[in-house]
């Protein structure tokens, strides 16, 4: 009787008087009844049915087609939108800069960032184009320190909205089915996170979620990825921040973090899922993981994906970048560099070992033995050398690097010593070795132009973060000669005799969206050490031969989607060379084909 019900209800409403189709039509199993009925259908389970046409309000709900006050007047009329809007017709770019005033009006990051993201959700084109056209003023934003903040209000501002997957231990043996849950089909780029350690701020559980969903906005902004292509997750294995433990809104489980083979069986069996239903051409990028544990993954499932992480790869590259900048400058090739790598982290490791295959690689000579020669590692003790104290107890990553040469206690013996052309320095926690005022000067003693590339961020406050020397101090004590870099500087800084140099930050945004557009094109199920020097290369060969000469090592940052097609372009054709590309026939011109795979964010015109 219910089913006949129904059917002579929609039977009514399409023979409407005005004979025309009808605005969806939403309604539940059950048909109203008196309040007895209400209260009955309401304590028995009931099946949610909706039958919809996309228009009217369904349209404007729907943030991949909704246009707000953009829609003209004709399709006003044509998709039932008349008096649902009021009567004025925006141009995207005046709701560009409606936006724009709204996000400049917050008093504080997070608040522009929360607004910034809040529009993803009611107007996707919108939200990319504004966040695309005005990269140079949001890009900080969509970056740390703000993404883990806004991080650890997650719970707070967590909507129902299906903006990610979340997959826990509970759904072990059931991943395959949940993934079918995900609204998109054709999946090319995953970013993976477990929330042990976003940035400076450690364990944030589940919450660690909108690092990805940051980052895949980066993925189409700046490197023309498909939205729908992109698919962020989050792997809940519980936390170890006591904080979140006992908060009674956090979103997540509430138990100590698991590691070990459940961690890994989860993993494991959430990537032969993703293999089974996207294939194996998918770009799966670790981010705000501790370092071992997407050490391991990486190293795993690297014959399988093409794997990707900012620490094992992505910093690496984008100083490999700007070190290829600077030579012209500096004057000899890779080769005859000496590089100093100064810290207490795995991650500097991960940069030697960059340098020493694009050394090793270069003009096609060259064993690792010797590529090791010009780089030296400096830690708290000091120079790592094979007579060292406690050279039978170095870590595992230290050890190939480890030189047989007199010990050095201090950087600056170090630095006298070695007489290094780059200077590089990344730790995890506070650094050991500051880059005082002795060291820059010593460093500027056997140098014309030393490249200082200071990349730690340590924020022991909780706010103004540092690294292991200001760009204005570094610039000063080499009288202006040295070559500057850092993740933290990004505007002109003052030089001895009144004038002002252009910096940009150096940052991974440079390489992860470019290199995702080239896996794309290409169809690559890899992503090797050899493309990665050529994505750098082509971030290199981006940097205007002006600011070149002005000491400028990064491109500009308004010129991030023209980076990317280089990059991508870079990438598909070392792997169309290394047959790991499977999208076949290759492309006659791999840059033009990258640019027309990108995402175009402006509006499109209905019928």
């Amino acid at each position: 009787m219910l089913a006949a019900a129904r059917y002579a209800l929609r039977r009514s409403l399409a023979a409407d008087g005005l004979g025309r189709a009808a605005p969806a039509v939403r309604s539940l199993s059950v048909l109203p009844g008196g309040e007895d009925d209400e209260r009955e259908s309401h304590s028995r389970p009931t099946t949610p049915w909706v039958r919809s046409v996309i228009s009217g309000v369904d349209l404007m709900r729907d943030a991949r087609y909704n246009k707000g006050l953009a829609f003209s007047q004709l399709e006003r009329d044509r998709l039932y939108l008349r008096g649902l809007l009021p009567p004025a017709v925006l141009s995207q770019e005046i709701q560009a800069e409606r936006v724009l005033t709204n996000i400049r009006s917050k008093s504080n990051p997070i608040d522009r960032h929360t607004y910034l993201m809040s529009l993803q959700e009611r107007n996707e084109r919108l939200f990319y184009y504004v966040l695309s056209e005005h990269i140079e003023e949001l890009l900080p934003i969509m970056l740390q320190p703000t993404i883990g903040r806004y991080c650890q209000g997650y719970s707070l501002m967590f909507r129902s909205m299906p903006r990610a997957m979340y997959l826990s231990l509970e759904d072990k043996g059931s991943i395959f089915s949940i993934l079918k849950n995900w609204p998109e089909r054709r999946i090319k780029a995953i970013c993976l996170t477990d929330g042990q350690r976003v940035g400076n701020l450690g364990d944030l559980g589940v919450q660690a979620i909108g690092v990805p969903i940051s980052r895949l906005a980066l993925y189409t902004a700046c490197g023309g990825v498909v939205p729908s292509a992109c698919m962020p997750v989050t792997i809940d294995a519980g936390t170890d921040n006591e904080t979140l433990l006992q908060d009674p809104i956090y979103v997540g489980t509430k138990h100590r973090r698991v590691r070990g083979d459940a961690y890994f069986e989860l993993v494991d069996e959430f990537l032969t899922a993703v293999r089974r239903r996207y294939g194996t051409a998918v770009m799966i990028d670790c981010a705000g993981m501790d370092y071992e544990t997407q050490s391991k993954l990486i190293n795993t499932y690297r014959g399988t994906f093409p794997m990707y992480s900012d620490s094992a790869f992505g910093l690496p590259t984008v100083a490999l970048a700007a070190i290829y900048s600077a030579l012209p400058i500096m004057g000899g090739s890779l080769r005859e560099q000496k590089f100093m790598l100064v810290g207490e982290s795995p991650r500097l490791t991960a940069i030697a070992e960059m340098l020493e295959e694009a050394v090793q690689r270069e003009h096609g000579r060259g064993t690792v033995l010797e590529a090791r020669k010009n780089i030296f590692l400096v830690d708290s003790k000091g120079l790592v050398v094979r007579d060292r104290s406690d050279a039978e107890h170095l870590e595992d990553h230290k050890l190939p690097y480890a030189q047989e040469r007199p010990t050095c206690d201090s950087l600056l013996d170090a630095v006298k010593q070695i007489q290094p052309t780059v200077l590089i320095g990344l730790s995890d926690e506070t650094p050991p070795h500051a880059f005082g005022k002795e060291v820059c000067e010593a460093l500027a003693a056997s140098t014309q132009h030393p490249l200082i590339m200071p990349l730690s961020r340590v924020s022991p406050s909780g706010e103004a973060e540092a690294s292991e020397v200001s760009a204005a101090d570094a610039l000063a004590w080499t009288q202006g000669r040295a070559l500057f870099t850092d993740k933290l500087t990004a505007g002109e800084v003052a030089v001895p005799g009144g004038d002002r140099r252009l910096l940009r930050a150096l940052d991974t945004t440079y390489i992860f969206p470019g290199l995702a557009l080239g896996l794309m094109v290409s169809r690559s199920t890899r992503v090797r050490e050899d493309m990665l020097i050529e994505a750098a290369k082509a971030v290199a060969r981006d940097v205007p031969d002006e600011d070149r000469a002005a000491g400028v090592l990064l491109p500009p940052v308004a010129a991030l989607r023209d980076v990317a097609a280089h990059v991508a372009a870079a990438v598909a054709n070392k792997a169309y060379n290394n047959g790991v590309a499977t999208e076949l026939p290759r492309p006659h011109d791999v840059l033009d084909k990258s640019y027309s795979w990108m995402y175009n964010p402006r509006y499109r015109r209905y019928r």
